[in-house]
């Protein structure tokens, strides 16, 4: 079986590119304390559409789907779920929820990951899948172009399952609290030890994303409550997978590496980090009107973005105003448009 070690594992990345990475993160970290406490009606806003985009995308790479009307409903408790998607995201909701509001009273012991997966099956009455370990040996597969299986990894057996999460659990803890090693190393060595044990027979990717969440708020980093982390590995999830095949060779002899899987888990907290401040800034532009915040966001950014992205950065801005301003600077001569359809996109115009 892997032998969990934390500590000296996490020796083996103070590479000088991984010290960089943690500098810059730490840096972003005491920026984002002066912004909670100063920005508080900013924050709420970011607050509640980290949530919704959160719970859409981390469901979404599973293939769970709804539609954007009935989300937010779900998301505002207006309705009940009417089908097994809507009752995997009613239960994602839940989860996320304790996340966001107890964080502080949440060890990642076995029996609390257990606990958290039963609630992300609450919904699911006959599922059977909330709050067990597998009870059949599973594989990670991807199929190729044309319908063939291959088998990416073959994760611990049901019967080392159990065993296996105690002692990833324990070790994990014991290194955690004795706060030799910066908790943002521990934190991607845990979640893809979690990964390559996949305890469930299903909700295992879910899970893994609740629990970086509950990691890093614990940690002190709490910028994944108004930046949808989630949403961010939906958008890089080749570059995601890359780094957790890499990480996942040899890991059953304990030869694994982990250097891909933790700079990718970095640099997800620094574009967090950055679209974090950059959309306080926006938001505290009360002296700017709203149409001239998206002028300015289309303005400052390099290369094309699409109305999803500006609706994403300016998230107060209702989607007429949005479409209505754009419209007026294409007008202007100010944007022009590119593309048509869903593949429309809007870039600055510098001659004028």
């Amino acid at each position: 079986m892997h032998v969990f070690e934390y500590d000296e594992n996490a020796k083996k990345l103070l590479t000088p590119e991984i010290v960089g990475l943690l500098s810059e993160v730490h840096e972003h970290k005491g920026r984002q304390q002066l912004f909670v406490e100063a920005k508080k009606d900013e924050l709420d806003t970011l607050l509640e559409v980290a949530k919704i985009q959160s719970t859409r995308a981390s469901n979404r790479i599973e293939g769970i789907y709804t539609t954007d009307k009935r989300l937010e409903e779900l998301m505002r408790q207006k309705v009940e779920p009417k089908n097994r998607n809507e009752e995997e995201i009613s239960g994602y909701r839940d989860v996320l929820n304790t996340v966001h509001e107890s964080y502080n009273f949440i060890s990642p012991s076995s029996n609390v990951i257990r606990q958290l997966h039963r609630d992300l099956y609450s919904y699911n009455k006959n599922s059977g899948y909330g709050g067990k370990y597998k009870t059949s040996d599973n594989v990670i597969a991807e199929i190729d172009t044309l319908g063939n299986q291959k088998v990416r990894f073959k994760p611990v057996s049901a019967f080392e399952t159990e065993e296996a999460m105690r002692q990833m659990c324990e070790n994990f803890i014991s290194a955690w609290e004795k706060n030799e090693t910066d908790k943002l190393l521990l934190i991607p060595m845990f979640i893809l030890d979690f990964l390559c044990i996949h305890p469930f027979d299903d909700g295992n990717g879910r899970m893994s994303r609740l629990l970086t969440l509950l990691l890093f708020y614990r940690a002190g980093f709490i910028v994944g409550k108004y930046i949808s982390i989630e949403m961010l590995i939906e958008e890089s999830k080749e570059t995601y997978y890359e780094a957790l095949h890499d990480c996942s060779s040899n890991w059953h002899e304990s030869t694994n590496i982990y250097m891909p899987f933790v700079k990718y888990y970095l640099g997800l907290l620094i574009k967090a980090s950055n679209e974090f401040e950059n959309r306080v800034e926006y938001l505290s532009s009360g002296k700017i009107s709203k149409p001239e915040r998206v002028k300015h966001l289309i303005q400052n950014t390099v290369g094309k973005i699409n109305k999803k992205q500006i609706l994403e950065n300016c998230p107060d801005i209702s989607v007429k105003t949005v479409e209505r301003t754009l419209a007026n600077l294409v007008k202007a001569g100010f944007v022009k448009k590119v593309g048509s359809g869903p593949a429309t996109s809007y870039v600055w115009n510098y001659q004028v």
